[in-house]
């Protein structure tokens, strides 16, 4: 058998229209209503809505899970299991619900109050790096203060976060084939994360995690692990930590990973995959259209 690792990005992976194809399916339409009851609002309609309304933050995240989630879960009923699994930033969510950590309308509720709190989130700024120096911007980062590396991506893409001065100051100084500034409201995956994050926590706290049934890799730490009580304070740690998706992608191979299947809109995860471990078979499941047929 080969061993498989199932991927889930996060959000910049939403795109208008997706979901729509997943209401024939009677499993799928149980979720959507049970989302609507829990976030007050219909999935389907925003990410429908020709206004882009599934970009908004408040809005991305858990149509991202929600729908990822019925992605996964149609997959399963055909009898497939990952041998691992992992999710980019919101993704995560998705990878432990994936693999037993929690149910599907715990992590909504999850997901639901970590929107809203990083919807709210003012005065940061990120912005997205492609073919640039590592050593020249790891001095720059160290230089800056209020300057960190939110997304460790690939050799040839990161994100980094900050106040809008510290984030201007780093783009004035790197030289980089390209920069982007993201739509976002706040510095995410930063210390200047913390008061959101703060307020999470006693969120989380009050959720329990049963031991993962799978090895589930983290973001702020790419080493596989099944322990509830692990998984809980990594996931506690992630608004303000980086995502480090290249050593994640390094860990796959290592953990005998063989085949990567990215289940969720867009192929972000596996381009990013291809550049760190070309060696890696992939696979994505971004609708209806893709899913086995047995």
């Amino acid at each position: 058998m080969t061993k498989t690792a199932w991927v889930f990005p996060g959000q910049g992976s939403q795109k208008i229209g997706m979901g729509g194809d997943l209401v024939e399916f009677p499993n799928a339409e149980n979720k959507f209503s049970q989302a609507e009851k829990i976030l007050g609002w219909s999935v389907l309609e925003i990410c429908q809505n020709p206004e882009d309304k599934v970009s908004h933050t408040l809005y991305t995240q858990p149509c991202l899970y929600v729908i990822e989630s019925i992605l996964a879960e149609l997959i399963q009923e055909k009898g497939h299991q990952p041998n691992l699994v992992a999710g980019h930033s919101l993704g995560e969510y998705v990878a432990l619900h994936v693999a037993g950590v929690f149910d599907f309308e715990t992590g909504l509720k999850l997901v639901k109050k970590r929107a809203e709190l990083m919807d709210s989130a003012a005065g940061g700024m990120m912005a997205a790096l492609m073919g640039f120096d590592e050593k020249q911007l790891a001095e720059i980062i160290k230089n800056t203060p209020d300057l960190v590396l939110a997304n460790d991506n690939s050799s040839g893409q990161v994100v980094i976060s900050g106040t809008p001065e510290a984030v201007e100051t780093a783009l004035s100084q790197v030289k980089a084939k390209k920069a982007v500034k993201l739509n976002v409201s706040g510095a995410f995956h930063s210390p200047l994360m913390a008061p959101a994050a703060t307020e999470f926590q006693e969120f989380l706290d009050a959720v329990s995690f049963n031991d993962a049934e799978v090895p589930v890799i983290s973001n702020v730490d790419p080493t596989p692990t099944t322990e509830a009580t692990v998984l809980k304070q990594r996931l506690s740690e992630q608004m303000t930590g980086s995502v480090r998706w290249r050593e994640i992608c390094l860990t796959l191979p290592e953990a005998g990973v063989e085949k990567v299947v990215e289940i969720g809109p867009g192929k972000v995860l596996t381009g990013l995959i291809k550049r760190t471990c070309p060696n890696l078979k992939l696979e994505n499941i971004t609708s209806a259209a893709d899913l086995p047929t047995q």
